[in-house]
């Protein structure tokens, strides 16, 4: 009987971890949504702030030889160091979501490592700060709490410290790696470089915005308009991946309950087995004490 004991214990403990991680995946379904409309309403600033980008870098390639004198714009800098931004969350139990970006991150840096370039690393969310921290990795900057509520003016003091050093020739390439949302079950592992901002490939078309330009404010114009193109991008890649946190333990929790669920009902085909073999064990010796007795 006290085999029965254990696995009712056993039952009713797999059954209050399915009810918790039930309550996680509904949490975490609704947190998703307002995340990935967010996300979709800042997509579109995004893109209009890239076109108008896009129209004043043309403008500057099509009228100045050389082009923007800029170092923002400038991709064909020798690269002696290397900012990396290395964005995951500050709560576990989302699969493997912050450790695909970690594996990343470190592969980046072994990969400059061996091009004999430094590399700094600037960190947001507490599970990479807690791994580079425990691995004795240095990091020069890290944040804690804006991965989990995305701030733009939280998400713009940080980046500045990157685009400062940037334009103070301290560093040479700014690079941002998060896992980003995809669809509601899948994300997405994005590497992407901030700093330079890569204009080159800027394609003649015709100007959409009906914004008329100084010819001496171009450069003025353009330097502004990166600053802000590069804070929103960092601002956008925490929205990006904080939909793609929920998405990801919303997946988790689910796999968790179905396989509470799968655990239960092998653990109730164990009670019954068991109470089973009890009961005839009971009837046996009632049976044997009878013939004794006769």
């Amino acid at each position: 009987m006290a085999n029965l004991k254990e696995i009712k214990l056993q039952i009713a403990s797999v059954k209050g971890t399915q009810k918790t991680t039930r309550a996680m995946k509904l949490v975490s379904q609704a947190k998703l949504k307002r995340a990935e409309e967010l996300a979709k309403r800042s997509r579109v600033y995004a893109q209009k702030l890239d076109e108008l980008v896009s129209e004043i870098a043309y403008e500057i390639n099509q009228n100045k030889v050389g082009g923007s004198d800029s170092r923002l714009v400038q991709a064909d800098l020798p690269v002696t160091t290397v900012d990396i931004i290395c964005l995951t969350a500050d709560k576990g139990l989302c699969g493997g979501f912050n450790v695909t970006t970690l594996k990343k991150t470190l592969e980046l840096i072994r990969e400059y490592k061996e091009k004999h370039i430094a590399v700094r690393l600037r960190v947001v969310g507490r599970k990479a700060i807690d791994y580079f921290r425990y691995n004795g990795q240095p990091m020069t900057d890290e944040v804690i709490g804006l991965s989990a509520s995305p701030d733009y003016k939280q998400a713009a003091e940080f980046i500045r410290a990157s685009l400062d050093d940037f334009n103070e020739e301290k560093t040479d390439r700014v690079v941002l790696v998060y896992n980003g949302f995809k669809n509601m079950l899948t994300q997405e592992l994005r590497v992407q470089q901030l700093l330079p901002v890569d204009i080159s490939t800027v394609e003649p078309r015709e100007l959409k915005s009906t914004i008329e330009y100084e010819p001496e404010g171009h450069e003025e114009l353009l330097n502004a308009l990166l600053t802000k193109y590069v804070e929103y991008s960092m601002y956008y890649g925490l929205l990006d991946s904080l939909a793609a946190e929920h998405s990801a333990r919303m997946q988790a929790m689910d796999n968790a309950t179905n396989n509470a669920s799968e655990r239960v009902n092998e653990l109730t085909v164990a009670y019954n087995k068991a109470r089973q073999e009890s009961i005839t064990t009971e009837l046996i010796e009632i049976i044997s004490g009878m013939e004794a007795l006769k």
